[in-house]
């Protein structure tokens, strides 16, 4: 009788608390990814409400370059023209560009959600409210990037590489896609403010070669977008300023939700 009681009782252990864990891990991980993936195209969309007046964005072009001259910082010309016409280093750019903020930001979101669940909610809140913020740049304040200004001082290193890649020669988008950008979306620089947020989160949460990689993959994508002539070195600051206004705002959020010990 014992053998059968165990064996009548056995496939309750196929949903036991851990079994269930793993399910609810998984709808929230599910979630997560339908969250961040409305975020993605709202980012994407953004130029449909978005002015697309080029002579306007222009012209706050013109008053960022000014302010940067003032600052000594308007080095987005020699950089460009220096680093451009180098394709062993224009080509590595535009991957670069292109590439590297669709793979590093949602692999960080992986790793934080699934290595260290507790801090996951504050990392995406930091990244959420960092990105509202810039998009809410692009909607009010739509500004050209050094690559649109007329006179030719600044090239297109994208373009200059189309050939050898899978952008367009509009965007970073592929081929046929570029119409879905917004190129008008210079400042800030969320390609900067992201890449801010994953040397922020990885800072955290590793030591030693994890942290010296975060750092420089920060500073090298703050070059490249520069030197690529889609950003303003002003574009880099605000950028950083506005994922560290997220980071800032969601710190805040995750001590009033934490319980009182």
């Amino acid at each position: 009788m014992s053998s059968l009681t165990g064996h009548r009782h056995s496939p309750a252990r196929a949903t036991t608390p851990s079994s269930r864990g793993s399910g609810l891990l998984a709808l929230a991980g599910l979630r997560e990814v339908a969250l961040l993936t409305a975020l993605w195209f709202t980012y994407a969309f953004s130029r449909v409400a978005a002015s697309d007046d080029l002579a306007s964005a222009r012209d706050r072009a013109a008053d960022v370059l000014h302010l940067e001259q003032i600052l000594h910082l308007d080095v987005e010309s020699w950089l460009n023209h220096t680093l451009t016409p180098l394709s062993q280093i224009a080509v590595p750019m535009s991957f670069w560009y292109a590439s590297l903020h669709y793979l590093a930001t949602p692999a960080v979101l992986v790793f934080l959600f699934v290595r260290h669940r507790a801090e996951y909610p504050r990392a995406r809140n930091a990244i959420v409210i960092g990105s509202a913020i810039g998009l809410a740049g692009y909607v009010l304040l739509p500004t050209a990037p050094p690559r649109l200004m007329p006179g030719g001082a600044y090239l297109d290193t994208l373009v200059s590489t189309a050939d050898v890649g899978w952008w367009s020669g509009q965007t970073s988008l592929p081929g046929g896609l570029g119409q879905m950008a917004n190129e008008l979306a210079a400042m800030p620089s969320l390609h900067v403010g992201w890449t801010i947020w994953v040397a922020w989160a990885v800072w955290r949460h590793t030591n030693g070669v994890g942290r010296a990689i975060a750092v420089l993959y920060a500073a090298g994508t703050t070059l490249v977008v520069v030197a690529t002539g889609n950003h303003w070195v002003l574009d880099a600051v605000a950028g950083a300023v506005v994922v560290a206004v997220g980071i800032v705002v969601s710190g805040r959020i995750d001590q009033r939700h934490r319980p009182v010990t």
